[in-house]
């Protein structure tokens, strides 16, 4: 079975032999009925369901002996959030998200701390479309206005400070061990502001959707840059602002993070294909670990949890 994760709506390929496709066998996650979108004898593609609770699920085919297969269903976590990036979480556990809203919309609530018990309180206000977040060296949170072209701070009462400005189409943010902060203009620059200082970095191609951003344990800059192409390349920029590329293209790569263990992660919002890409290593095709119908973000927390997020819903993986 491929992958081992999925969230509702993500696509789950079971391998065997013998298996019935004309017409195809009812399959069942955790007992609920999951439509079939591909059957052959060899194989079966099903659609995870989007009325599971989360967890350790069987997954049965009708008329097929052998051992029960599992799958582990994210769990949802938090709902109705505008998410364009990444979940950030606290060293405590407390995840971040955000309610980003269309373009010059300045809601209520820009952004909310979930508790590990699932609570949904207000953060942050007065921050038109934020974008993007991190945690910075000194524990407090950066998060991005890709309206305003401007980064803020924002205190442990969630009070915002404007650290930063003129960053065009603010977007992805990310720290090196110096305390230089990194911000993607999707307009192709990147940017690193450092002691009230901002410098260009780097240029690469606009994107037609947001500059998303990750730093390596080496001090490399990592950047995703969706276009209109069928594929892109994920950037890989040196301290010095050499721009490489990955050998292995994704289609519409979204949010990226690096696991505990190092290895890189990537969204992949392609249609039929979404989900979280692991790789290996950085010269070898990634591996497609979680299925989603479409994700923008994930994050790691402090006890090895994995969350991934779509627009509107943050699922978490323990």
């Amino acid at each position: 079975m491929h992958p081992l994760r999925a969230v509702e709506g993500g696509r789950v390929t079971i391998l065997g032999s013998g298996f019935r496709f004309d017409p195809p066998p009812e399959v069942s996650i955790d007992e609920v009925p999951a439509r079939v979108a591909f059957a052959s004898a060899s194989r079966l593609v099903v659609v995870t369901p989007g009325d599971l609770d989360g967890g350790r699920a069987a997954i049965r085919v009708s008329g097929v002996p052998g051992e029960t297969a599992y799958v582990s269903v994210g769990a949802k976590w938090a709902t109705g959030l505008h998410q364009v990036d990444n979940p950030v979480f606290n060293a405590k556990g407390d995840l971040f998200v955000t309610y980003s809203g269309a373009r010059g919309q300045e809601a209520p609530v820009s952004i909310f701390r979930v508790t590990r018990e699932g609570t949904r309180e207000p953060f942050g206000s007065g921050i038109v479309n934020a974008t993007s977040m991190t945690f910075g060296p000194d524990g407090q949170l950066y998060v991005s206005s890709r309206f305003e072209g401007a980064v803020y701070r924002l205190n442990e009462s969630g009070a915002p400070e404007e650290v930063a400005s003129d960053l065009g189409v603010a977007c992805g943010l990310a720290f090196d061990q110096d305390g230089g902060l990194y911000v993607g203009d999707r307009s192709g620059t990147i940017f690193r502001v450092f002691h009230g200082h901002t410098t260009v970095f780097a240029s690469l191609p606009p994107s037609v959707a947001a500059f998303h951003l990750a730093m390596s344990a080496e001090q490399e800059l990592f950047v995703t840059a969706p276009t209109l192409n069928p594929y892109d390349y994920i950037y890989r920029i040196d301290r010095q602002g050499e721009v490489r590329t990955i050998s292995s293209p994704l289609g519409r790569p979204q949010g990226l993070a690096f696991a505990p263990d190092g290895t890189l992660h990537v969204v992949e919002a392609l249609a039929g294909a979404s989900g979280v890409y692991r790789f290996s290593r950085l010269d070898v095709a990634p591996e497609r670990i979680v299925s989603a119908a479409t994700l923008v973000g994930l994050a790691f927390g402090p006890r090895g949890e994995l969350v991934v997020a779509s627009n509107d819903t943050a699922y978490r993986f323990e």
